[in-house]
């Protein structure tokens, strides 16, 4: 019979392997053009979300966990004009949610609980809070891109 911290680290590692499997089924069929469109001049696009979501998994987990040396420009997330490929926005996407849960399968019963602070994350306070943060944070934006993709085929 399996323990808690056995249980947790596989059903976290299954919940980021669902948000990256919606995300997919949102993202997959866009255009290069509807990739980056600003269907809304206050909001995002699921181009500039995806690298959001790279950028905050690479660096709360990546970094701070995992000690990948990953640096954050977090502004750049939203801002970036250069529109790289799509298909290498989603690779570096994809390989951020294979590192999160491959350093989910790490964690120890002890490791979980580990003290956990990092810059916009002062009150984490241990590994499974980031850990289940970062997921909220993830499936939250995947709701924001429902809508992105609802109004680009709104309109055409």
């Amino acid at each position: 019979m399996p323990d808690l911290s056995s249980t947790v680290g596989q059903e976290l590692a299954r919940y980021y392997r669902g948000v990256a499997a919606e995300l997919h089924t949102l993202a997959d069929p866009l255009s290069e053009d509807q990739f980056w469109a600003r269907p809304y001049p206050y909001g995002n696009s699921v181009g500039h979300l995806v690298l959001h979501l790279t950028g905050n998994l690479s660096f709360y987990i990546g970094a701070n966990i995992a000690h990948n040396g990953y640096v954050r420009n977090r502004p750049l997330e939203f801002t970036d004009a250069s529109r790289p490929a799509k298909a290498e926005v989603l690779k570096k996407f994809d390989e951020a949610v294979a590192m999160v849960v491959q350093t989910i399968q790490k964690q120890t019963e002890a490791a979980w609980l580990t003290a956990y602070t990092a810059q916009g994350e002062e009150d984490a306070g241990n590994r499974f809070t980031i850990f289940l943060r970062c997921a909220a944070h993830a499936y939250h934006h995947v709701g924001q891109m429902i809508y992105l993709c609802k109004e680009l085929e709104r309109r055409g």
